[in-house]
């Protein structure tokens, strides 16, 4: 072994290197050089160790957040709707009308509500409520995403979601509110079990009709209790949840449709959950709810008022239902409590203390509606909804599903004028513009199919005035009228005057002359004002201030008025309404005692009566309805207070004269102040085509007499006929009502002198008659007028 000191090996691992050389230009590096930087666009592309710790911060940061939110929010004590303020409502001189202070809401136990209600619910709100968390993030995603792609504001709450809103939390739509509610439902769901969650829902839901909770909304719509519930009447009940007052199939019969998809929904998510069996549910029919009746407080006219004045401030976006809701409003409204009073005591005495329920079952078919608005104002000063609104729930003023009958054709001849309108001939429409007035005469220039209307009672009218036929109401006449301005024409000078455009069948076709749409009480009372205030159009209002806790005053839209049609148009239709008055088929009214106009109306198979009438000063519309108080159906009223039918010159005529004169006692009596059309007492006659056919010897009847069915029209200026001369008919002086014959040597005809008396002198010895009506002569009215042929007189 030598004694020589051996080269030590290095110990791998901790001694010391040499650094290693450069890479050759060209070559690679050696080992353990460094990694080549990201150039280009690499430079922006993050990493896979970025892309982790950004994801792990933002899961530790959410976790921190869910953790902060959930010790910072507690469940907070019960919401303001258990203490919750009245809402007061005031006459226009700041007298009390009604005070909304009072909750219907009635707690029960989930034991005390049917099985089926309780699967009803589930199936239209939560069908995953207790299987699922009390959140449910993917419907809060889809509920944001359709809403913000236009699809409509939409709830992904759950049901324990919703109980935290109703029970817990306000009704505003708020970022704050909507993490609130989130931690609290999550806090709830952990103390509570779902059981109790579920019973505190169906406690607090509000269904409509003013019922908190579904006992009281079984005893509201159906009159039992919570536990009899089955299941179509569950469904329903359901349904409500989703649009309350629109799906109240009584109170707002046009939305029956929509109430009904929703109810079938409802019960299609039962069958699918197995919650009701396929059989079970083929035999289900939509279980109609019967009127409501309320608590005391809005009895009489009250709840009425108060229901008209909330749709009111909903429909111009013044105060949202929630907001109502939450109380501690002052409103005074435009109603004047005198003429309220004079309202009621008029369809008291004219119409309700004339029925007789026990011995005709028609007369419990009666219902009633009115209003009455101040043309100068737009305010509405007097409304009748009904009976009582304790004992009929749905507001006859407002509704819209009875047809107004010919208290539209007034419209029809305002946009003739509007429109200088011609007849199919080429004449201008005017007043005193002669209309053929057959009965079931096929309407001519109209390319949508044969349309040709009856009159009234199926009579014959022949050649009639404008003026005349809206006396009698010819719905022959006013059905051409509508074609020859343009039904669509028509339509748009009603929706102007203030008919909504939405109003059910209010259609461009020339029914729409006969009133078959269904505008509401109210809706035509604002037409006829715009009428009385020459032509000026302001929406009406009802409501005159708003305070919120006595101090906040609430903004309420100005009122705009715009001159809808011209004066001339409005005032010339003023000027033939006069004459329906003093004249045609509402005489009745002249017992307002005042100068008046308007129109009578009666809706198909008399299921409505109405009169639309106006004085200088003030508009008012009544309806008598016919509908069955146990199914709603609507009825008839032939028979009713044992007349043999009701129409609008009756007792609506008669309620609307009461009405008046109580409400303008003490003011002046005002003059229409009128404009007419020029040439509007000008007669335009239809151009006479002489006759192909030969004289024919009718033994000195029809050859000497005149040719329109022998219709009075005694009493009317503008009455005169026009037959065909070359054949013995009778052509009258439409101004002075006398005749004038053909060729009396050849044809018999008839020879009057329309310069003093208007009478006829014929050659009997050619078949000319003097006087005899039973044999076809004839003889002159009053004032000029002629009646031929014999026939039964028309008085309308």
């Amino acid at each position: 072994m030598s004694d020589e000191p051996q080269p030590q090996q290095p110990n791998q691992g901790w001694a010391p290197r040499e650094p290693l050389a450069a890479a050759e230009p060209g070559g690679q590096s050696g080992q353990g050089g460094k990694k080549p930087k990201r150039t280009g666009w690499r430079r922006i592309i993050p990493t896979w160790r970025m892309v982790l710790g950004t994801f792990v911060l933002g899961i530790l940061l959410v976790i921190g957040l869910f953790f902060l939110g959930y010790s910072l929010v507690k469940i907070p004590p019960a919401n303001a709707l258990a203490t919750k303020q009245s809402n007061v409502y005031l006459y226009a001189d700041g007298s009390q009308l009604a005070r909304d202070g009072e909750v219907n809401r009635e707690n029960v136990t989930l034991s005390q509500i049917s099985i089926n209600a309780q699967h009803a619910v589930l199936a239209a709100e939560d069908r995953d409520f207790y299987s699922e968390s009390a959140i449910d993030p993917k419907a809060m995603v889809r509920a944001a995403w359709n809403t913000a792609t236009g699809k409509g504001t939409q709830s992904g709450s759950t049901i324990t979601q919703q109980y935290v809103k109703n029970y817990y939390l306000a009704q505003e739509q708020t970022v704050t509110r909507k993490v609130k509610e989130f931690f609290i439902s999550i806090k709830l769901d952990r103390e509570k079990s779902k059981d109790e969650i579920l019973e505190g829902y169906l406690n607090t839901s509000y269904f409509g009709r003013n019922s908190y909770g579904i006992q009281a909304a079984a005893q509201a719509y159906y009159g039992k209790d919570a536990t009899k519930l089955t299941a179509g009447e569950g469904a329903y009940l359901a349904a409500l949840l989703n649009a309350p007052s629109e799906y109240d199939v009584v109170a707002h019969p046009q939305n029956k449709p929509a109430a009904v998809a929703r109810w079938n929904y409802v019960l299609d998510g039962m069958v699918k959950e197995g919650w009701l069996k396929q059989s079970e549910r083929a035999g289900l029919k939509f279980p109609m709810p019967k009127e409501a009746t309320v608590s005391t407080g809005m009895s009489g006219q009250r709840g009425y008022l108060v229901n008209a004045v909330n749709d009111y401030l909903a429909e111009n976006k013044i105060l949202s239902a929630d907001e109502l809701d939450a109380g501690g409003y002052r409103i005074i409204t435009t109603i004047q409590k005198k003429r309220q009073d004079d309202f009621v005591d008029a369809v008291n005495d004219q119409l309700m203390d004339k029925l007789d329920k026990k011995a005709r079952k028609v007369d419990t078919y009666v219902r009633a509606g009115g209003a009455a608005v101040d043309p100068k104002t737009g305010q509405v000063v007097a409304m009748y909804g009904g009976i009582d609104y304790v004992k009929q729930y749905t507001n006859n003023a407002t509704r819209r599903d009875f047809q107004v009958g010919s208290t539209f054709k007034p419209f029809v001849f305002t946009s003739a004028v509007q429109n200088e309108s011609v007849t199919q001939d080429g004449r201008p429409i005017t007043p005193n513009t002669v209309y053929d007035g057959t009965n079931k005469r096929p309407v001519q220039g109209w390319t949508g199919g044969s349309y040709d209307p009856a009159n009234e009672d199926d009579v014959n009218y022949g050649n009639i005035t404008v003026r005349t036929a809206t006396d009698k109401s010819v719905n022959s006449v006013y059905a051409q009228m509508a074609v020859d301005v343009g039904s669509d024409k028509v339509r748009d000078t009603a929706i102007a005057l203030g008919i909504p455009g939405d109003t059910p069948d209010l259609t461009a076709s020339p029914s729409i002359a006969l009133g078959v749409n269904t505008a509401s009480v109210l809706d035509m009372a604002e037409a006829y004002a715009t009428l009385a205030n020459h032509g000026k159009h302001g929406t009406y209002t009802i409501v005159k201030s708003i305070t919120k806790d006595g101090k906040d005053v609430i903004d309420l839209p100005k009122r705009t008025t715009s001159q809808a049609v011209t004066r001339e148009a409005a005032d010339t239709t003023t000027s033939i309404l006069q004459s329906v008055v003093e004249n045609g088929t509402a005489t009745a009214a002249q017992a307002a005692g005042r100068p008046a106009a308007g129109k009578t109306g009666t809706a198909e198979e008399d299921q409505a009566a109405w009169f639309a009438g106006y004085t200088p000063d003030l508009a008012t519309v009544v309806s008598v309805m016919g509908q069955d108080p146990t199914t709603a159906a609507h009825k008839s009223l032939y028979g009713v207070m044992g007349l043999q039918r009701i129409n609008g010159g009756g007792a609506p005529t008669e309620i609307w004269a009461q009405f008046t004169k109580a409400a303008l006692k003490g003011k002046p009596a005002a003059e229409f102040d009128l404009e007419l059309q020029e040439g509007a007492d000008q007669v335009y006659t239809p151009p006479v085509e002489p006759s192909t056919e030969p004289p024919q010897d009718t033994a000195g009847q029809d050859s000497g007499g005149t040719t329109d069915g022998g219709q009075d029209t005694a009493g009317q200026t503008d009455g005169g006929t026009t037959g065909d001369p070359t054949t013995g008919g009778t052509t009258g002086d439409t101004t002075t009502g006398g005749t004038t014959g053909g060729d009396t040597t050849t044809t018999g005809g008839t020879t009057g002198d329309p310069t003093t008396t208007g009478g006829t002198t014929g050659d009997t010895t050619t078949g000319g008659t003097t006087g005899d009506t039973t044999t076809g002569g004839t003889t002159t009215g009053p004032t000029g007028g002629t009646t031929a042929g014999g026939g039964p007189p028309t008085t309308g």
